[in-house]
């Protein structure tokens, strides 16, 4: 049976020390390995019959949450060296009766051990994460996934209030969302932390990385990311070089006369 080990923060390995057992990776995601072992591309799911098989597969491109797969099948003793992207990869153990959530696109391995499914997340409207997400739980004994970040990841313990947009994975209840919207937002003067997940069980873990994805929800212009900082500005150039027009100039783009046109240069250079 395979397990899963940091070498750094950038690697991880999958060994069979009994040459027994297999993995499934993310397709490419092999950068080295020692021993006698092939891959294989998997067509259907992981898990199961084919008919169970083929219906994961078809219910996670519905969804979204499908991950291009490759199997690792030892022959001997192997030890297999996976990465992707140089993102840092993280080794959470699935223990009986846990449910670890997370992105599809966050997962680099999981032992054979573990059931790899979907569900609904409707919270996931006001991020990138949209309406599924993808779950990773014990079949038999404790399982292990290995999960990616953009950066060093952090483990929250929960209760806990965490940015969608730099969320990872978690155990236990799902998040409910909290927004903290008011007349700022409309006028581009909010926070920039205008939602975020609110998880409210004690007892689990939520996993966070440093770098915040483009989130699906803009509310007004609560983030500069989605919109360029000469687009941002326009709306004011405009309303100050009219103010400066009525204080007895041609503020705007003229920027000659008194005190209008000192304004005007000001918002328009």
């Amino acid at each position: 049976m395979f397990q899963i080990k940091t070498v750094n923060e950038l690697y991880c390995s999958a060994v069979s020390e009994d040459g027994g057992g297999v993995i499934f990776t993310k397709a490419g995601a092999m950068v080295g390995y020692q021993g006698q072992c092939r891959f294989e591309k998997v067509m259907l799911g992981p898990q199961g019959n084919p008919l169970t098989a083929a219906l994961g597969q078809v219910g996670r491109r519905l969804t979204g949450e499908n991950l291009p797969l490759m199997k690792v099948i030892p022959n001997g003793r192997c030890a297999v060296l996976l990465a992707n992207l140089a993102q840092h990869v993280t080794i959470i153990n699935v223990t009986p009766g846990m449910t670890l959530a997370v992105e599809s696109e966050n997962i680099l391995a999981f032992t054979d051990n573990a059931n790899y499914g979907f569900k609904f997340l409707a919270q996931g409207v006001i991020s990138q994460k949209g309406f599924f997400t993808s779950t990773l739980s014990s079949r038999n004994g404790t399982a292990q996934a290995a999960v990616l970040t953009e950066g060093n990841p952090f483990a929250i313990d929960t209760p806990c209030n965490v940015d969608p947009d730099a969320l990872v994975a978690w155990t236990g209840p799902d998040p409910v969302p909290k927004l903290d919207l008011s007349w700022k937002n409309l006028i581009g003067q909010a926070s920039g932390e205008s939602y975020n997940f609110e998880f409210r069980t004690p007892g689990h873990k939520v996993i966070i990385q440093p770098s915040e994805r483009t989130s699906g929800l803009h509310l007004g212009v609560d983030d500069n990311r989605y919109t360029p900082q000469n687009q941002q500005n326009q709306s004011l150039q405009g309303a100050m070089g009219n103010i400066g027009g009525l204080l007895g100039g041609q503020g705007g783009h003229g920027g000659q006369g008194g005190l209008g046109g000192v304004i005007g240069n000001l918002f328009n250079n």
